[in-house]
């Protein structure tokens, strides 16, 4: 019996694999841009320095492409030098283990700039998230009808939400934190089950919690957790000595990791993020902010934009299970409360604590936060109606959350019209415009959600991007902006740069593609300062333009016709921080 049931877990984790690496790949063909924090990835495991902006000669001076490439990059003279990984996060703000495997990954393709390695990485990460999640899945449902079955479809489903794709595409380290989550978690259900020989467990979860340690600090609020559960737990059951070991293994752990890492400890307590973490926590209404985003952050992602329709049917049952005055859930899950609990704590307190609102720092519970909210449905609908009801039931709802992405941008478009969206979704102003003619077009009340600080306002309407939901990380609506460069990387670009607002690496890759351009740091915009930089340089065909945020765009080109007489301008893209122009 059980080389059968092994043997059907071997062949479901196999057909989730498969179908999601398809999907990954997919995605990953279609990934069109970089995030500046890949960027950075790139660079802190590679670069010798934590930025190329450090560099002397970085600004008001023309560099090729290769200035550029070379930050994004292993070249074949660093092969073998590890020093940048160890060397880059003691300056920056993140442990190493991530930038490691990255940098082992980028030494597959030298001496340009790929998405396909840090992208690879990922994707064999998550061939390993999906299949301790399917364990995870497996232990909570073990004592029910068609578990394999069940923990399959769900295993699948989880891996292909907005939060999952986003995950994989990513080049971060969250794909790893992720994966240490979940094996600490599988471990400890094992720990659960062990009947006090559980030497080669305890080792098995110190090696996951130091790699976690090791990868992201935002691990430690799961971990933390997760131990104090156990230690209440052995203390109540007085097992004293499993206790003490159980101790020992994370004190050790602690130990180790402070010796490979002892920057750790400047970071967390007396860094700039950690400092801003604990300013969070000890602000009331920043933190409420902070968890009203997110709700909206793990419904689109998390759930697909379904959250509400699952938390309205398990309201729904709540209240039939009452009325009905239904009998009590068969039996109780000893494992639940210690996914359970970890996933809240670990949820409510990146929440607070992140800097950014961002899907990113609560990537690692995603696919946690949609198992358990799936998990409470079947339970609650024990005793409610039969089996095959509850089936049919777990069926449309996981059909609802695989098709919402598809059917909420088809219902958009239908709404403000499709030839509206995408005549205006390229600038930031413009899409106010959507969202007000989305408002009357509806009536819907969008004024409700508060001006928060740091949320603009593409991300009010639910927080779809660019009026879609779709993952964030393949900027799919970079995609004309990256080919019009590949095709005109001949001409010369300018980036006339506001320091004040200076998130130059969310273009790096731009700059990595054109042949030569220009960083003119907080130069006065005069008719002689911009022909003293295009002294020399062919004009003919016209010049790219980026000028970031906080300026007066229409001045300054005014200018840079008036000095290099150029007639036309073409805008062709808002960016994160900047806006470019073609001028010829």
């Amino acid at each position: 019996m059980k080389l059968k049931s092994r043997k059907k877990d071997i062949l479901f984790i196999f057909i989730i694999l498969i179908i999601q690496t398809t999907v990954f790949i997919i995605a990953g063909i279609n990934k069109s841009y970089i995030h500046m924090d890949e960027a950075y990835s790139l660079g802190l495991a590679s670069y010798n320095k934590t930025n190329i902006q450090q560099n002397e000669d970085f600004y008001n001076t023309w560099h090729t492409k290769e200035y550029y490439e070379d930050y994004l990059s292993v070249n074949k003279d660093e092969i073998g030098n590890y020093k940048p990984v160890y060397e880059n996060q003691k300056n920056d703000v993140h442990p190493p283990l991530y930038y490691l495997l990255l940098r082992i990954a980028m030494g597959f393709h030298i001496d340009s700039y790929s998405k396909w390695p840090g992208l690879i990485l990922n994707i064999i990460i998550y061939m390993f998230i999906s299949i301790f999640t399917y364990l995870i899945i497996s232990k909570l449902l073990e004592k029910r009808n068609n578990c394999k079955e069940k923990a399959a479809i769900l295993t699948l489903i989880s891996s292909l939400t907005l939060s999952s794709i986003n995950n994989a595409m990513y080049i971060r380290m969250y794909a790893l934190s992720t994966l240490n989550i979940l094996i600490t978690t599988y471990l400890h259900f094992k720990l659960l089950d062990s009947k006090g020989k559980s030497y080669k467990l305890l080792l098995l979860i110190g090696i996951s919690a130091l790699m976690g340690s090791l990868t992201h600090y935002y691990y430690l609020f799961y971990l933390a957790i997760l131990f104090i559960m156990f230690v209440i737990k052995y203390i109540k059951e007085k097992e004293y000595v499993e206790l003490a070991k159980y101790i020992l293994t994370i004190s050790l752990v602690a130990v180790i990791s402070l010796i490979i890492f002892p920057y750790s400890i400047q970071h967390i307590f007396f860094g700039y993020r950690g400092q801003g973490a604990l300013s969070n926590l000890t602000n009331t209404l920043e933190a409420l902010k902070h968890l009203a985003v997110y709700m909206l952050i793990i419904d689109v992602d998390a759930f697909n934009n379904t959250l509400l329709i699952i938390l309205s049917l398990i309201l729904g049952i709540l209240i039939y299970r009452k009325l009905r005055k239904c009998s009590k859930i068969n039996e109780k899950n000893k494992y639940v409360k210690y996914v359970a609990v970890p996933t809240i704590f670990y949820t409510v307190l990146a929440a607070i604590c992140s800097p950014w609102l961002e899907l990113r720092y609560i990537m690692p519970v995603c696919s946690l936060l949609f198992i358990l909210a799936i998990y409470l449905i079947i339970q609650l609908l024990d005793n409610v109606v039969k089996e095959k009801t509850a089936n049919k039931i777990l069926i449309i709802i996981l059909l609802l959350v695989f098709t919402m992405p598809f059917v909420a941008n088809k219902f958009v478009d239908l709404v403000i019209g499709e030839d509206f969206r995408k005549e205006k979704e390229s600038s930031y102003s413009s899409k106010e415009e959507i969202v007000q003619k989305l408002k009357s077009e509806l009536n819907v009340p969008i004024d409700i959600f508060p001006n928060i600080k740091e949320v603009p306002i593409d991300n009010t309407l639910l927080f779809i991007k660019n009026l879609k939901i779709e993952p964030e990380v393949i900027y799919s609506n970079k995609k004309d902006i990256t080919e019009f460069i590949e095709n005109n990387a001949n001409l010369p670009a300018l980036y006339l740069l506001n320091s004040s607002n200076d998130r130059f690496l969310d273009e790096i890759l731009l700059f990595s593609i054109l042949n030569e351009s220009y960083i003119a740091k907080d130069i006065e915009y005069s008719e002689e300062n911009i022909k003293s930089i295009m002294i020399n340089k062919d004009i003919s065909n016209g010049i790219i333009v980026f000028i970031n945020d906080i300026q007066e765009n229409e001045k300054i080109i005014n200018t840079i016709q008036k000095a290099l007489k150029l007639e036309n301008v073409t805008y062709l893209k808002r960016l994160n921080m900047c806006d470019v122009y073609l001028v010829n």
